[in-house]
């Protein structure tokens, strides 16, 4: 009997999950209960926490799942979702909402893939950082929307237009080879962003953030830094300039992981438009002044790109089960991705962990900081590197390493003190004193027919 209760048993389940799924779209308030009941279902492996309010007071809720909620363990990397950025481009916040169902009810059955990645990675789901708008793109309802409905924030400001343009101050201290890590704001930043913009800020400054998506809508595509190109010059419809990143060839791979794992993102072909593999530069398709994307890149340790998951920005309710079905597998694929690389810890001789340390990788111009514990992740192609640890007041260590196409390479330094104590010579030094300075030759940007990202 007992050989035949077991299928049943297990058939009954999978009814439990999809019963728990529903395929509608979620007001502010609905969003909130079906965050809190996730929570609740998976109380030990969640966490709900918020990062400020919007415009209009409603809280910008993160759903955290670890297997130590609002802790972070050392060699465990950091990894965030942020979905509705633009309130009327609902997709993201729906496909969270499914995503966070779907790794509780898969992590209370056993499934060996969720378990593992819960207990490696300390992921962070927010649905929506944009509330305000999407209450006013929902009140028109799906049918007689408009492209632009709800897209800003209660103030009316696009918060993808709204992050400090760290971009033009690249270019003016170098042109593309300029400093390209950790650009200090300048020191009236927090007055010209939103409340939503701000309370973002403060959170990827607070967590070591290793990698990243956004999710919008518009199109089908995954795109990737740098947004703004760098001669504003010349950019109009027709003209566009690809701007890669030192890490391009990472980049490619990050979103082609996600295009490749879609249902039909790969095949190029999406709302009109064609892009090989499903995957863009973003300047590439247009320029983009002072987005959340080239932010992330440039300011802290996160590799973040923009995920284009739909051509109708409030796709019917009739949709949305196809779409999740879509994008489960990617979203899935994607935070694995986070697993590469190398990483490792950072200690003085005592085996203190030295917090800010900078890991340096020859031939890619683009550094990463260890975390307050002293631990530092840096995402990396297959291939043999050499690394260069080094901090104020220690002498700079370098090893070479070889990089596997499967779990990350666990690379640690310990420095030695400095006995002349000579302060570090990073490869900002001597711009930090003109960021104010630089930031006041700001290239106005132009406007842009097409208003996806």
């Amino acid at each position: 009997m007992a050989r035949w209760l077991r299928p049943l048993a297990g058939a009954l389940l999978l009814l439990e999950v999809a019963a728990a799924v529903s395929f509608l779209h979620h007001r502010y308030e609905e969003m909130v209960q079906a965050l809190f009941r996730v929570q609740s279902e998976c109380p030990y492996v969640t966490r709900i926490y918020s990062i400020g309010r919007s415009v209009e007071g409603r809280h910008l809720y993160v759903l955290e799942f670890s297997d130590y909620p609002g802790i972070h363990e050392p060699l465990e990397p950091e990894f965030k979702y942020v979905g509705n950025m633009h309130g009327n481009e609902v997709l993201g916040r729906e496909l969270l909402l499914q995503l966070s169902e779907f790794l509780c009810e898969e992590y209370r059955r056993g499934s060996e893939r969720v378990t593992r990645l819960l207990h490696d990675t300390r992921i962070h789901i927010m649905p929506s950082m944009n509330p305000d708008g999407y209450e006013v793109a929902a009140k028109q309802g799906p049918d007689s929307i408009g492209y632009l409905t709800g897209r800003n924030n209660a103030n009316g400001v696009d918060l993808n237009r709204n992050f400090p343009d760290l971009n033009t101050f690249m270019y003016y201290s170098g042109e593309i080879s300029g400093p390209n890590h950790h650009i200090p704001l300048p020191d009236n930043w927090k007055s010209q962003v939103e409340p939503e913009t701000l309370a973002v800020i403060q959170w990827i400054s607070s967590y070591n953030f290793v990698l990243s998506a956004n999710l919008h809508g518009g199109a089908v595509v995954a795109n990737y830094p740098y947004d703004k190109s760098q001669d504003q010059r010349f950019r109009s419809h027709r003209r566009t300039v690809n701007t890669p990143t030192p890490d391009d060839k990472l980049f490619q791979k990050l979103a082609k992981t996600y295009s490749y794992a879609h249902g039909w993102m790969h095949r190029g072909w999406n709302c009109g438009d064609y892009f090989a593999d499903g995957i863009t530069n973003g300047a590439s398709w247009y320029s983009l002044s002072k987005g959340m994307q080239d932010f992330n890149y440039l300011y802290t340790n996160c590799f973040e790109i923009t995920l284009e998951l739909s051509c109708n920005k409030f796709p019917p309710e009739e949709d949305l089960e196809r779409q999740w079905m879509a994008n489960r597998e990617a979203l899935v694929a994607f935070i694995e991705e986070i697993h590469q690389g190398i990483k490792g810890m950072v200690s003085d001789e005592n085996n203190n962990g030295i917090a800010g340390a900078v890991i340096s990788v020859q031939g890619i111009s683009h550094d990463v900081t260890s975390g307050d514990m002293g631990d530092y992740f840096r995402l990396l192609l297959p291939g043999t590197y050499t690394i260069t640890a080094s901090a104020e007041g220690y002498q700079p260590q370098t090893v070479t390493t070889t990089v596997g196409p499967a779990a990350p390479s666990l690379v640690h330094f310990q420095l030695k003190h400095d006995v002349v104590r000579k302060p570090l010579e990073r490869k900002a030094s001597g711009t930090r004193t003109n960021n104010k300075t630089l930031q006041k030759k700001v290239v106005p940007r132009a406007t842009h027919r097409r208003t996806q990202r």
